[in-house]
């Protein structure tokens, strides 16, 4: 297919969501992002698995920005036979993706060479949805470098027998829609090298649950804020422990806070972030494990201050909502995972606005519909309910994505 059949297959109008789904290593850590893309115009909900999708992608990759996407980490990209076979897959970095062939591809001699010719090329590759040893499977299973098990497709009993069979075959097995913590640790035991699912993310509410007394500093801290303290108390209150002082100094002297030089104490910090930017990063240091130091890599730590970003620049073009309440409802919205508390027992330890209160509690409000437009792009499938959801806001899928770019890159910033 020639290079210039990338205009004739990409979507008209520009009219495409973009999503990105967290890959996490054995250590629990981000290694990669799927990348997933939608129509939006509400019909088809599975228009990813046409070129179409993929070809408007990666006609626009250069205005993306791979690297702004994902970072320094990986991203896998579906492809079907119509793009696998086409001249404009070439368009893609073969050092940042890791190609993905869907499980639609039969493995005809032409698919199967032109798989080796792209290996060629420097581009790795992995079998989506795979439930069982197909015959196309075992024509790929050499040619590929990971294989991803959906594990609601395999049945609880066979998945065992279908691990040992693949996994002598020295390639790396990723799971995808892991969706509990019980799917994870029995993905774990059968030896899965990466884990997809928002399993992570999922509260696992604990009876009695109680907030640990460095979380509990923190939530302290940002009622002093805004209760209207002195800075002076704020400072005493930071510096009764030593561990949140300096996982502040840490967050603050990312590329993320936009500081031009580097903050060395807690009283300039104070005086050049200002209330709103210091409450800010102490809602981000929440999501740190207490008693130790910031992991800037942890995937719910990622999502939450992902979410916080996106909805703070979603304030920028809706009215009705701030920029600060924008990012707040956005990162306390995983409270509930991060606590395994209720959110309604969470919101009894802080003090937070009425309207911040209503979104997070019954999604009401602006700012409540801006948080369920940030759900739905999590989950791309509810493709014609996130349209409607974005039209009502006042929000094209191009602005949204803008949007999105933005709030990547500026995760980046903070994990670099």
């Amino acid at each position: 297919m020639p290079i210039d059949t990338v205009a004739e297959l990409a979507l008209p109008s520009d009219d495409f969501f973009l999503a990105r789904q967290p890959i996490l290593g054995r250590n629990q850590r981000l290694v990669a992002f799927e990348l997933l893309f939608r129509s939006a115009g509400g019909g088809d909900a599975n228009v990813t698995d046409h070129a179409a999708a993929t070809a408007a992608v990666i006609s626009h990759a250069s205005q993306l920005g791979m690297a702004k996407v994902v970072g320094e980490r990986l991203a896998f990209v579906n492809v079907d036979e119509i793009v696998l076979m086409s001249d404009f897959v070439r368009f893609l970095p073969h050092d940042k993706v890791i190609l993905e062939i869907l499980e639609t591809v039969q493995a005809t001699p032409a698919v199967i060479a032109r798989v080796r010719e792209l290996k060629e090329f420097g581009f790795k590759f992995a079998l989506d949805d795979v439930i069982d040893q197909s015959e196309d499977v075992r024509k790929l299973l050499d040619l590929v470098d990971i294989i991803k098990i959906d594990v609601q497709a395999v049945p609880a009993g066979d998945l065992p027998a279908l691990v040992a069979a693949l996994d002598g075959r020295n390639k790396k097995l990723l799971a995808e829609k892991v969706e509990t913590v019980e799917e994870f640790e029995a993905c774990m035991a059968l030896g899965f090298e990466f884990f997809q699912g928002y399993y992570f993310a999922r509260p696992a509410i604990l009876s009695g649950k109680k907030i640990a007394p460095s979380e509990l500093v923190i939530l302290r801290l940002l009622d002093l804020i805004n209760s209207d303290a002195d800075n002076a108390e704020i400072e005493r209150a930071v510096k009764r422990d030593p561990l949140i002082s300096l996982n502040l100094l840490r967050l603050v002297n990312t590329p993320a806070a936009g500081v031009r030089e580097r903050i060395d104490s807690l009283t300039e910090a104070l005086y050049v972030l200002g209330r709103q930017q210091l409450q800010r990063w102490l809602q981000i240091l929440l999501y740190a494990k207490p008693g130790a130091a910031v992991e800037l890599n942890s995937p719910l730590l990622q999502m939450a201050t992902t979410r916080g970003k996106l909805m703070e620049l979603m304030t920028q073009k809706v009215q009705g909502a701030s920029a600060e309440t924008g990012f707040t409802v956005g990162i306390m919205s995983l409270m509930d995972a991060l606590f395994s508390m209720s959110t309604q027992d969470v919101l009894g330890t802080v003090v937070v606005a009425d309207e911040v209160r209503a979104a997070l509690l019954e999604r009401e409000g602006v700012l409540g519909d801006m948080l369920r437009v940030v759900e739905l792009l999590e989950n791309p499938r509810r493709g014609p309910e996130l349209a409607r959801s974005l039209k009502a806001l006042g929000l094209s899928a191009k602005a949204m994505r803008e949007i999105e770019m933005d709030a990547f890159g500026w995760v980046n910033e903070l994990v670099a």
